[in-house]
Order: structure tokens, then C-alpha cells, then sequence
């Protein structure tokens, strides 16, 4: 029954992930503005029923508190699962607005949604660079289903994450900004979206730091956050994090 269930929870949150897709693309392009209007303190509130959830679940002591109950085979289950629902719980509670901030004029909105639909190209790219099914948990449930330990994943920046440590926040971005009309209640979800990013991207900083350690701190001295290195004089790189490194690092330089 215990391998049943597992096997019905692993399931049922792929195609609850693959359900949520679409209208989180009609989302993403803003056809949402057209819902029924209403205070759009509702709408930070979605926005942040998205962001907090998914911070916490990522936290290493929650991942500690949960695995005591929950294998961790189904943690990445777990995650997708509390992703998937704050998405649809805030489809459901979204608020319109028809007061326009912003508006792109109509000779650049061609760029815009090539830059929108290559933000969703730069963000399943870099996915799958990481292991796409470790963001939806499919890799560990399957490997538990075949009965097999989970490999080890070995920290080697390969790709894009050669030149940016977080492409993926920043595809996220792109999604949230390329948008040809910015209508108010746009406006507070890329206001506070955009918050979640810069600080979901330094305490992923953190917290890679401490599980790799030297490696990774070896690794923000050397490739920025989110933007393309720039060399300036003797080798700064813009967007890039300073440690010092450990006396063995230093020696090797």
C-alpha cells in the first residue's frame, strides 16, 4: 500500500505540474488583467503566497524538520506540489486592473515578446542544465521507484552557469518584465516578484555556500549573479561576490 500511494503521489504531481503550464503562461502574458477588479491588496498577497512557501520549503532546516516524516525521495515532490497550488490559489484570487502604468511604444513590442518568449527558452534551458527533474522531484521519485539510491550531484557549473550563477532567476525576470502593457496590478506583481528574486538569489548564495563551501565561494568570486561578465582594468568583474578564499585556494592562485 506504502509503494502504491507513492507511486499515485509521484503521478499525480507530474500532471498536476504539467497541468499548471498553461495558465500560468496566460498568466505570465498578462491576460489576467482582464479578471474582475478589485483591491490589489489581494494581489501582493497572492504574489507573496508564491514566494514565501517556496523560500521556506527550500530552507535546510525545514527540508531537516519534514524528511523526518516524509522520505526525502518525496521532498521534491512536496515542493512541486506547494509551488503548483500557491500558482492556482492565486490565479483564483487575482484582481484585474484597466489602469495602464506603463506601455511600450508599438515600434519596440515586437522586441518585447521576443525577449518574453526567450526568457521562457532561457529558463527551461538553464532547468535542464540543473537537473529539470529535480525541480518537479521527478528524478528522486523515479529513482525510488526503481528501487535505486539517488546519485550524488557533483557541483561543476556547465553552460550558461559558466558566465551567470543564477540564469534561471533571471529567465524569471524576463518573464515578469517583458510584457508590452504594464497594468497597476502588473505592476505589484513585478514589484514584489522581482523583490523575491534578489533575495531568494542571495540566500541561495548562502545556502549553496555552506552545503559546498570553498568550491562555491571560489565560484561567486568568479561569475556574476545575473549579468554578463564585464572586465574592467585588472580583471572586476561586474556582479560578481567577493570572499576571501581559503589558504589552499590561495596558494593555487
Amino acid at each position: 500500500m506504502r509503494r502504491f500511494l507513492g507511486i499515485a503521489f509521484g503521478l499525480a504531481t507530474q500532471a498536476l505540474f504539467l497541468a499548471t503550464l498553461p495558465p500560468l503562461y496566460r498568466f505570465l502574458c498578462n491576460d489576467f488583467a482582464l479578471a474582475p477588479t478589485g483591491p490589489l491588496w489581494i494581489d501582493a498577497s497572492a504574489a507573496l503566497m508564491f514566494a514565501v512557501p517556496h523560500s521556506i520549503l527550500l530552507h535546510p532546516s525545514t527540508r531537516k524538520r519534514v524528511t523526518q516524516w516524509l522520505p526525502s525521495a518525496f521532498y521534491g515532490l512536496l515542493f512541486c506540489v506547494a509551488t503548483c497550488a500557491s500558482l492556482w490559489l492565486l490565479f483564483a484570487v487575482w484582481r484585474g486592473s484597466s489602469i495602464v502604468v506603463w506601455e511600450w511604444p508599438a515600434r519596440l513590442r515586437p522586441l518585447v515578446e521576443i525577449g518574453f518568449f526567450g526568457s521562457w527558452l532561457m529558463l527551461f534551458y538553464s532547468l535542464s542544465l540543473t537537473g529539470l527533474g529535480y525541480q518537479t522531484g521527478l528524478a528522486p521519485w523515479w529513482n525510488w521507484v526503481r528501487g535505486r539510491p539517488l546519485p550524488r550531484r557533483e557541483f561543476r557549473p556547465i553552460g550558461v552557469y559558466r558566465y551567470c550563477r543564477h540564469p534561471t532567476y533571471l529567465s524569471f525576470l524576463g518573464l515578469i518584465w517583458f510584457t508590452p502593457v504594464v497594468t497597476l496590478d502588473r505592476a505589484w506583481l513585478i514589484a514584489v516578484w522581482t523583490a523575491y528574486v534578489f533575495v531568494g538569489s542571495r540566500l541561495k548564495d548562502r545556502r549553496l555556500g555552506r552545503l559546498i563551501g570553498e568550491p562555491y565561494r571560489q565560484y561567486q568570486n568568479d561569475v556574476p549573479a545575473f549579468f554578463v561578465p564585464i572586465r574592467i582594468g585588472t580583471g572586476y568583474r561586474l556582479g560578481r561576490t567577493t570572499h576571501t578564499l581559503g589558504a589552499e585556494h590561495a596558494a593555487k592562485r
